[in-house]
């Protein structure tokens, strides 16, 4: 099949079904079908760009004093390779002797651990000296990536190895960090355990390899990485750090220069990556790491938003709806930050509030569509108003995407032209076209402008009735209804005597017209097949009053508005208008005589 015909296919017969399906089942499965495909959008890392920025978000907030600030913890030190140290000591790498003079001056600060992030995997020269002041200090953490150990001199004299393996995000933002690697611990951990190890009487929880599952650690940055006390390593080597300043530390060292080892953070747009070794050593420390719902939680979490949606909003005001979808966004984003910002949970903030905005999006569409079906069916029966009115009472009428069929009582119209067949035939089509229509606009815009309907138009014969759509079942409601419909006809006949004498000045046939009214039982609804529906009223009341109108030719010396009413009808009306009784009539197919009245004006 050829990808037009394909279309074409589609468009005939796949999406009308679908059409249908949504708009005949309850609004919530509209927002079903929006949860559904967010979650789709979730599967395939649409929502991801935008949950980015919402972490990034977080994190601004909490930094600008809105939120709870942990800050970094004051156990934590950055001794860092900056442009002064190289200055002083020379392109990098350095002499390994170099490392050794820092551990020989820490060692007046006695730190609690010393965790070099960077890599000593190829032999040196000096790694003997290296080595003893590593062993000479015992407190000595090394970097290792995931296939390349240190030295093996160095890691014998070491008291710990941990990973450094890491992945930034796809827009370049460390976010976390792998606890475990193949069972190899990080770096950060492996600093932590060493501050377990110098307070075995007040040890800090931290996961093990068996309770830790195969998955990244989301790092919690305490705040912006200047805010951490970091020292130069010339300074810390000639003496000019107080050993004071160092004392019971966990001191990381790296290089912080630019062009080293950079990495993005929330807070900072560059930093160097020791500080994310730093931010993990704080969560450990602290028991912030951030935490995150399982994938399946969010799933689950995006399937209810959407039908729970459709509920709140499909029964609203326009007013009430604009409130909600603005409040709602923003309660969950308060959420969200509160929950970060005392709990230390990141929520996903993208998908939700997008699957929110594709449920409200859904359901306007829906109803939408389903107001064009409604407005198809009477826009050209009904006045503006009563069109409206139409909509906002749809509830009342529509269902399962059609015109549910109602018995009422209405007062049925039935009007047409006399002569007609013999002007037509004098008359060029273009030219009774023309004519006609000019008459049947004018005479429609009385119907409507007193509220009635405009059922069909039979050639030169306008059917019409008082009372539909909606049921009325008063008898003040019914009785409006007919006097509806007599004014309407004698409005009628006073706007056709214009009408005349504009055409009188334009040389055109005059017009003459009977009306027949009648008041009764029908059942209104949706008439026709699939593909075109007709808003149509149907039943005994409908025959009666297009006999009663053909009974105008008979009568019409008799009654001024050429209008005649059936007993019932006037029984409504008889309080205002005067009538004159024709008589009680045997009309074609009726088995009962029907009492005929002439409408002779208002009292």
């Amino acid at each position: 099949m050829k990808f037009k015909e394909w279309i074409e296919h589609l468009q005939q017969n796949q999406l009308p079904n679908l059409r249908q399906y949504i708009t005949t089942n309850p609004p919530w499965m509209t927002g079903a079908a929006a949860s559904i495909l967010s979650v789709v959008m979730l599967q395939v890392g649409m929502w991801q760009p935008l949950e980015y920025v919402g972490y990034r978000t977080l994190f601004q907030i909490r930094e600008s004093g809105l939120l709870p600030n942990p800050g970094w913890d004051s156990r934590i030190a950055v001794i860092a390779i900056e442009p002064r140290s190289l200055q002083a000591y020379g392109q990098f790498p350095w002499s390994r002797n170099r490392y050794a003079e820092l551990l020989k001056a820490l060692k007046k600060s006695s730190p609690t651990a010393i965790g070099f992030d960077i890599l000593f995997l190829d032999p040196s020269p000096k790694d003997d000296i290296l080595a003893r002041a590593i062993a000479d200090s015992g407190n000595v953490v090394l970097a290792r990536t995931s296939k390349e150990a240190p030295v093996p001199s160095l890691q014998a004299a070491a008291a710990g190895v941990g990973h450094i393996v890491h992945k930034p995000d796809s827009d370049g933002m460390s976010r976390e960090s792998k606890i475990f690697l193949h069972s190899m611990p990080n770096f950060g951990l492996v600093m932590t355990q060493r501050y377990n190890a110098a307070n075995p009487q007040n040890p800090v929880p931290l996961p093990q390899p068996t309770d830790w599952p195969p998955q990244n650690a989301w790092i919690n940055w305490p705040g912006e990485t200047e805010l951490l006390p970091t020292y130069a390593f010339v300074d810390v080597v000639e003496g000019r750090i107080p050993p004071e300043d160092l004392k019971d530390k966990l001191v990381l060292v790296g290089l912080v220069a630019t062009g080293f080892d950079r990495i993005s953070s929330p807070l900072d747009r560059t930093t160097a990556g020791v500080y994310l070794y730093a931010a993990l050593v704080d969560n450990l420390l602290n028991q912030r790491l951030m935490k995150r719902l399982p994938k399946l939680l969010e799933i689950i979490l995006l399937l209810g938003i959407g039908p729970l949606v459709s509920l709140l909003l499909c029964d609203r005001g326009v007013k009430s709806r604009i409130g909600i979808a603005l409040g709602l966004p923003l309660v969950w984003i308060a959420s969200a930050a509160v929950l970060f910002g005392f709990h230390f949970w990141w929520l996903p903030i993208a998908a939700p509030i997008g699957t929110l905005i594709l449920s409200g999006t859904a359901l306007q569409l829906r109803e939408q569509y389903e107001k064009q079906q409604l407005m198809r069916l009477f826009e050209k029966h009904v006045a503006p108003e009563t069109a409206q009115l139409i909509w906002e009472r749809k509830a009342e009428i529509f269902e399962q995407g059609e015109l549910e069929p109602q018995e009422l009582t209405a007062t049925v119209l039935f009007m047409d032209i006399r002569s007609f067949t013999s002007i037509s035939e004098k008359m060029r089509p273009r030219d009774l076209l023309d004519w006609l229509n000019t008459y049947l606009e004018a005479m429609t815009e009385c119907i409507m402008d007193r509220g009635g309907v405009v059922d069909k138009y039979i050639g030169d014969a306008i059917m019409a009735v008082f009372g539909v759509p909606f049921c009325h079942t008063e008898y003040q409601e019914i009785q409006q209804d007919a006097l509806n419909a007599v004014e309407a006809c004698i409005a009628m006949h006073e706007r056709l005597h214009k009408l005349n004498e504009q055409l009188r000045i334009e040389r055109k046939p005059l017009i003459k017209f009977g009306i027949g009214l009648h008041t009764g039982q029908l059942v209104a609804g949706s008439v026709g097949g699939s593909r075109r529906l007709n808003y149509s009223v149907i039943g005994d009341a409908v025959n009666v009053a297009a006999r009663l109108e053909a009974m105008n030719k008979e009568i019409v010396s008799d009654s001024p508005f050429n209008l005649l009413v059936t007993g019932r009808t006037f029984a409504y009306v008889r309080d205002r208008y005067e009538g004159q009784k024709v008589g009680a009539i045997q009309l074609r197919g009726k088995k009962e005589e029907t009492v005929v009245y002439a409408i002779l004006g208002e009292k």
